[in-house]
């Protein structure tokens, strides 16, 4: 059976859930993965109660769709941070409060132990979302950064995020987190260092994502092929990297997205430089059967042809793994 393939409606938030559904069926896809901002998943009534999370199933079913996932990044992220204005419009009133870093943390907190129980109550196994970091401005950093101070920030990412976990494993849910640069993990030694630091707990793993591991140079199948039994969601999104240098280099030089001078900026699958059906191969290898989501970003193409093509495109490279060696016919002893 081809595994169910979804859209990610974070990037859709300006529609409503109503109106994306509709397209998203148009476009190709088997569901949705709901992001709980706009009115796409409400973290609040989803805790409170199942008829909030049952009227989401019978919208989705309206239209032939399913969930498998809800995403909550931008309440994930004040976990951890060190909080100034930036997250300020990406973060809920309640949430956001008085603004005093501390507090938003906390809240954000208490925040993501609810969207465990909002999870429980819509039936999904999967919550994916960001953890934040203390200690992401100090990469690349001078003064030089001591290994107390990078110790220092696993622990805090530990302390903040077990008692969340804590309720994950209450719900019967698991948290994913997207590794991705800004977060506590960003690639693959980091990933491991995380898993180490929450003392390896089953309720932690990953949202698995190439398009934020191949233009930082970091193998992305040796992320699968090294912690397949973690992934717990794929994101299929595709980015482009220069195969010459640039004038804004991998750290991007303070452009935005679709700047010509880049090294690199995602691109609609199929389009960038990610080799997706060595993906397929290795996730098939470690056996992961959950959805494959596209988070359709690029700059320089209209989303809603982008995302019908991206749907196309991941149903066909797409294929399940073979039950049965391809020379078994020759083997007289089986015969």
């Amino acid at each position: 059976m081809a595994r169910p393939v979804t859209l990610f409606t974070g990037q859709w938030a300006d529609l409503p859930i109503a109106t994306l559904a509709k397209k998203a069926k148009a476009f190709g896809y088997d569901g949705l993965e709901l992001a709980c901002w706009g009115d796409h998943f409400d973290v609040a009534q989803g805790a409170k109660g199942k008829a909030y999370c049952d009227a989401k199933h019978e919208l989705l079913a309206k239209h032939g769709l399913k969930t498998w996932a809800i995403s909550n990044h931008l309440v994930g992220q004040a976990v951890c941070d060190n909080i100034d204005e930036r997250h300020k419009p990406l973060l809920p009133p309640h949430v956001w409060g008085d603004g005093k870093p501390e507090d938003v943390r906390k809240r954000a907190a208490e925040e993501m132990m609810k969207t465990a129980h909002a999870a429980k109550n819509l039936g999904v196994k999967v919550v994916n979302g960001f953890t934040g970091s203390k200690i992401w401005h100090f990469l690349y950093s001078f003064p030089p950064v001591s290994a107390a101070q990078i110790d220092d920030g696993f622990e805090d990412f530990a302390k903040r995020w077990n008692p969340i976990l804590d309720e994950f494993k209450k719900c019967g849910v698991k948290f994913a987190l997207e590794v991705h640069p800004t977060e506590i993990a960003f690639d693959v030694a980091s990933a491991e260092r995380a898993v180490a630091a929450v003392k390896g707990r089953p309720e932690f793993g990953f949202n698995y994502d190439p398009s934020h591991l191949g233009y930082q140079g970091v193998d992305y199948i040796a992320f699968i092929r090294k912690l397949g039994n973690r992934i717990y969601h794929v994101h299929m999104k595709d980015v482009y990297w220069s195969p010459v240098p640039t004038e804004a280099g991998v750290f991007g030089g303070h452009t935005n997205f679709g700047d010509v001078r880049r090294f690199w900026d995602f691109r609609s699958l199929g389009r960038g430089c990610v080799k997706f059906e060595e993906i397929i191969r290795t996730l098939n290898r470690v056996g992961y059967d959950g959805p494959l989501s596209v988070e359709w970003e690029d700059s320089g193409m209209d989303r809603e042809h982008g995302a019908a093509e991206a749907a196309a495109f991941v149903k066909r490279v797409d294929f399940p793994p073979s039950k049965i060696a391809f020379d078994s016919a020759f083997d007289k002893e089986n015969q």
